[in-house]
């Protein structure tokens, strides 16, 4: 029988397995997780004609190097890297043929943050609450991944796109995120929610998959003390002590104290994945409760 497993040489600095996350869990206190930039993995489940929920890998930066057992097709994409099979450069962003005990290699980010590599039949790593995604908060899923590590793949279930490349979104320049009002918008004074709609603030190096960490200039409470902790949801936006906004990413605690001062729409969240540090960020938002 054929051998369909997929052995990991190289894992980079951090490299999970994601698929569509496991939803409708908050109550449990299990986050949705998942892939940060679901519409990268979905094309690239699609390029090698696997079904939109199938699980991938994401990695982090620096890439990884893989080793089929078997022969399969595999596409990589989101933030843009070189990808070479036994040294030989293959395309990004588009099916290609890995022989069995080749080396796929998915190099550094050129741009953005987080690749996807899809492999035909999908990884098969055993799902929990419904999910094979890796949940770096409730440790849900299996571990990231480390060099010598496993994973089973799937009979392959349809044919791969063809095409020579898929066209892809450029990770962003400027993070430009749509909000609408949270229900702590109240617990800030005017000239917070001011500084909040109109300042520019940047990408902290301290961003990871839970939330899109900010630097600027702190957002002044209009209201002391703690509030008990209440429901979070995928794209809020709270404010610590600190005063810096941080954007609740997949892996999100479903609970939290800190004031809820906007909610991202989810369409804006994809480009969140790809944003390096650094890059600028503005809020637009809409609907306000009061006039700053």
């Amino acid at each position: 029988m054929t051998d369909r497993a997929l052995v990991v040489v190289r894992a980079g600095a951090l490299t999970t397995v994601q698929d569509r996350g496991r939803p409708g869990h908050a109550h449990l206190g299990v986050p949705r997780s998942g892939a940060l930039d679901g519409p990268a993995a979905a094309l690239m489940n699609r390029l090698v004609g696997n079904p939109p929920d199938a699980a991938l890998l994401e990695t982090t930066l620096d890439g990884c190097d893989l080793r089929p057992r078997s022969a399969v097709t595999v596409a990589v994409g989101g933030a843009p890297c070189p990808v070479s099979v036994n040294g030989r450069p293959a395309a990004w962003g588009a099916p290609v043929h890995v022989p069995a005990g080749a080396l796929l290699s998915v190099g550094a980010a050129v741009s953005g943050v987080r690749a996807y590599v899809a492999v035909s039949g999908g990884v098969t790593v055993e799902p929990v609450l419904g999910s094979r995604s890796t949940d770096l908060l409730s440790g849900l899923g299996p571990p990231p991944l480390a060099a010598g590590a496993v994973l089973p793949l799937g009979r392959p279930g349809g044919v791969h796109a063809r095409v020579d490349a898929a066209p892809q979104p450029s990770p962003p320049a400027e993070l430009v995120l749509r909000v609408t009002p949270g229900p702590r918008d109240d617990w800030f004074t005017a000239t917070a929610l001011r500084t909040f709609a109109t300042h520019t603030y940047r990408v902290s190096p301290a961003s990871n998959r839970i939330g899109l960490r900010t630097e600027g200039p702190a957002l002044e409470r209009a209201v002391e003390g703690e509030l008990p902790s209440e429901g979070m949801v995928l794209g809020a936006v709270q404010v610590p002590p600190d005063g810096s906004p941080v954007i609740f990413l997949a892996d999100h605690p479903t609970t939290g104290g800190y004031p809820v001062i906007a909610v991202v729409r989810p369409a804006d969240l994809p480009a969140a994945a790809q944003a390096v540090p650094g890059t600028p960020v503005r809020f637009v938002l809409s609907g306000s409760r009061r006039t700053p």
